[in-house]
């Protein structure tokens, strides 16, 4: 409470506070905007029976259970992130402009994702509108309905991106994670509100078994993503003039979960791709495409089968993530040309071979880790046989991260302003 009162008694952060609030507002009411020519009914029961749907419904924050002009989120743009940071590892001056280029390579790195954004939000946005014209939850859409629909929906995801670099500007936080944050938190009343009229006495153990095993799973959470590997380093003393330079120890801080929640959003994609390939597929034969989606949705239908394979995906794409964001021998040049060293280890090769050894014992925790509360709500249901007890999963990841970050940097802007007190 009292760091509550300071926050609010501090006139430029609680400027802020009010700022990015209002910013959700605006982006919770976009949210509930419908796009034209829908029929709720046909997509409350698409949704109900595709979990993959369900998942990316949770990266839009709520945008595909109403098909609003925001239905695609911010997905579009973390899908351009990824794939920059993909094209780093094949092309040197993407790599110099993000790794070497400080502040303003990374403002210009961030301009180029975001104009990938609009075709890739474009091309989404089309794929997902002819998933729905298949299912028919689209009344009757003409090619003008189809081209209008994909204009609008790529106009809100750019709509989002914009609110979220406004947000970042505030500092309280990301941006684009707060919106994510904001679509997941968005959808606790009706989560309530469904355990509460299908509650029975029967099942209050089950209730309370639930309750206990949140507290744990999010204790978990926080642990797994705050916790981190200390290197140490030292730097050897060099005499500039008269002042001497060095000679100090400090520690370089290996993070279990190196990834964050982005192998989680590769696996989807990856799941996802199947069902977008079958609605491709009709262009050139309509029963090959009902044969392909057939199959896409008995396999996705099988709660074991799906489960096995997104375990396996976010496994893996958590090592290829870290892979992709930690090298090993540019961190060993990096310490090298400003005089640090590992004790016990020579500089240069040995040191980024020693970095990948420490790098890969702890990601195998991390990867075990995030793939198992990917899945938890699977098995929550599969044990619990109540669709609404869906405990762990990337919004609970996402939560939990986010407001780690938030308290952080609110923090931060309070200890700052005490030292500018003193």
């Amino acid at each position: 409470m009292e760091k509550l009162k300071q926050i609010f008694k501090t006139p430029e952060l609680r400027k802020k506070i009010f700022i990015v609030a209002s910013l959700l507002l605006v982006f919770r009411v976009f949210a509930t905007i419908p796009i034209p020519s829908v029929d709720f009914e046909k997509l409350k029961m698409l949704l109900s029976s595709s979990q993959l749907l369900g998942l990316f419904d949770l990266f839009s924050g709520g945008g595909i259970s109403s098909l609003s002009v925001v239905m695609l989120g911010v997905g579009p743009y973390i899908t351009a992130t990824i794939v920059m940071q993909l094209l780093t590892m094949v092309f040197p001056y993407l790599k110099e402009i993000y790794y070497e280029q400080g502040e303003m390579g990374r403002a210009k790195f961030n301009r180029i994702s975001r104009y990938l954004t609009v075709p890739l939000a474009a091309l989404q946005g089309y794929g997902f509108l002819n998933l729905l014209q298949s299912q028919q939850v689209l009344i009757t859409p003409s090619t003008f309905d189809i081209l209008r629909n994909v204009v609008i929906i790529t106009a809100g995801s750019m709509l989002l991106v914009w609110i979220g670099e406004l947000i970042s500007e505030q500092k309280i936080g990301n941006g684009i994670s707060l919106l994510i944050f904001a679509g997941i938190v968005g959808r606790l009343p009706q989560i309530v509100k469904s355990l509460y009229f299908n509650y029975s006495p029967s099942q209050i153990t089950t209730y309370a078994s639930f309750v206990i095993m949140a507290i744990v799973v999010i204790a978990g959470v926080v642990f797994v993503n705050e916790g981190e590997r200390k290197i140490p380093v030292s730097y050897s003393r060099r005499v500039r003039g008269n002042k001497m330079y060095g000679g100090v120890s400090t520690y370089l801080p290996l993070k279990v979960n190196q990834a964050g929640v982005i192998p989680i959003i590769f696996a989807i994609s990856i799941l996802l791709l199947p069902q977008f390939l079958a609605q491709a597929s009709a262009f050139i034969s309509p029963d090959f495409s009902l044969t392909f989606n057939n199959v896409v949705n008995s396999f996705l239908g099988n709660h074991a089968i799906y489960s096995l394979a997104y375990f396996l995906l976010v496994f893996a794409f958590t090592y290829f993530y870290t892979a992709i964001t930690f090298d090993p021998s540019e961190i060993s040049k990096n310490l090298q040309r400003s005089g640090g060293f590992i004790p016990g280890i020579r500089p240069g090769e040995p040191s980024a071979t020693y970095l990948g050894k420490v790098i890969n014992r702890i990601t195998l925790f991390g990867a075990l880790f995030l793939g198992l509360v990917a899945v938890l709500p699977n098995i929550m249901r599969i044990f619990t046989g109540v669709e609404a007890l869906t405990l762990g999963g990337a919004g609970l990841l996402i939560v939990v991260a986010v407001a780690l970050e938030v308290k952080k940097q609110i923090d931060s802007q309070l200890a700052m302003r005490d030292y500018e007190g003193v």
